[in-house]
């Protein structure tokens, strides 16, 4: 008996080892394209989430895998923002640190994944780009760069939040940004015919605060200025935007539950709940794709979700989200909004205090954000995170028929409240 009990403790301890094993950094490469654009290229032997942050002048890229014995502890860099990256082991997760040698005007750094590809070899990759402020940059795979492997090339940068999903924003600003008020007008109706070329589609959590210069450079729907907010929810316009799709996956569980899939499931159950209570409801996507199109920068993508809203003359526009973070004891529901109306705050109070008295996850409560599709909106808007992916608990329950038919009665609950 002993000897098997020695035998059953062996082996649990070896599949503990594989488990604790499944994600590891393999290896950091870097390398600089003609555009001046520093990509960081960290190898994982398995799907891993991710997040990143600026601390200061250091930019932080934080990956949900362990680092290899292998990987060295700081590499030299040769290019215009960095000379040197470091490769912190946190344990459970491992920060690739990157001390910038200038100051950028704005957040203009790009992440995404790219899956393992057995028939060449590659691993699951998580990518890094940092735009300098000289450069221009548009996300769409970039020109030749100097790592040790073939050139990554990216449709187009997933995202996520703080804490938690990619803080990916957009190109750098230029003099000429600075004229783009007094040309504001004329350049909208000209770029509108070009920038909305996508059906529709959602996606608007790759949370993305983004600079006023941006937008003024894209198309613009602009709808009538009126919406209303009460009086019954029978008959009002109601925009819904189910958070990535297409070339961006959102954030990504441990067992590649992809956010985009979550996202765009309940949104439809969300509509239809919507629609059975008289509402006229409009999607900015039906189908797994992006908005705008692929290849699309940040704010093209982000902005063609705000025009849905404001085409339909939108009384509501609400994205909805999972959330992501390096802690995977975090997790709960949250609701953003950005104060531009008299209404914001009062939409995301009805959402959130529905979620919140209904279940038995954590009550975030209720934050500003600047995250672009709520703040350069018309309409009130909130963003909805639907709990946390990298929680193995919520990830469980999120993938469930009972999880998201509930979050969505939940959350047209609020929405009809807020209308009465």
């Amino acid at each position: 008996m002993r000897k098997i009990f020695l035998l059953t403790l062996l082996a649990c301890c070896m599949l503990l080892g594989a488990v604790a094993q499944a994600a590891q950094i393999t290896d950091v490469k870097w390398g600089v394209n003609k555009a001046d654009v520093l990509r960081i290229v960290v190898d994982v032997t398995d799907t891993a989430g991710y997040a990143v942050d600026m601390e200061g002048d250091t930019l932080n890229l934080t990956v949900n895998a362990d680092k290899g014995a292998q990987v060295p502890h700081s590499k030299a860099v040769k290019s215009s923002l960095a000379d040197s990256l470091k490769i912190v082991d946190k344990g459970s997760y491992t920060v690739v640190r990157v001390p910038l040698k200038q100051r950028l005007l704005e957040k203009s750094y790009k992440a995404f994944v790219l899956k393992k590809d057995p028939a060449t070899g590659r691993p699951f990759r998580v990518v890094l780009d940092v735009t300098p402020r000289q450069a221009s940059y548009s996300g769409s795979g970039a020109a030749t760069t100097v790592v040790s492997n073939r050139p990554v090339v990216s449709n187009r940068p997933t995202k996520n939040n703080s804490s938690i999903k990619k803080n990916t924003v957009i190109k750098t600003s230029t003099a000429a940004d600075k004229k783009a008020d007094k040309k504001k007008s004329s350049s909208k109706k000209k770029n509108d015919n070009k920038k909305n070329t996508a059906a529709a589609k959602t996606e608007t959590t790759v949370n993305k605060p983004v600079n006023k210069s941006d937008t003024d450079k894209l198309a613009v729907i602009k709808g009538n200025g009126r919406f209303s907010t009460s009086g019954g929810i029978d008959g009002k316009i109601i925009t819904l935007d189910a958070g990535h799709g297409g070339s961006d996956p959102g954030a990504i569980g441990s067992d590649g539950t992809k956010e985009k899939n979550i996202t765009l499931s309940i949104t439809k159950m969300v509509k239809e709940i919507l629609e059975q209570k008289g509402a006229k409801v409009y999607m900015t996507r039906t189908t797994d794709v992006d908005v705008f199109g692929p290849n699309a920068s940040d704010a093209e993508e982000l902005q063609a979700r705000v025009n849905v809203g404001e085409k339909y003359n939108s009384d509501m526009f609400v994205s909805l989200h999972i959330n992501s973070s390096v802690n995977k004891n975090v997790g709960g529901f949250s609701t953003y909004y950005y104060p531009k109306t008299d209404n914001d705050l009062r939409l995301a109070k009805n959402i959130q205090n529905k979620l919140a008295a209904n279940f038995g996850v954590d009550d975030l409560g209720v934050r500003q954000a600047n995250f672009y599709v709520i703040k350069r909106i018309s309409m009130p808007a909130v963003l909805v995170e639907m709990c946390f992916i990298s929680n193995e608990k919520e990830l469980t329950l999120m993938k469930g028929q009972w999880f998201q038919k509930k979050t969505a009665r939940l959350i047209a609950e609020g929405i009809e409240k807020y209308f009465a």
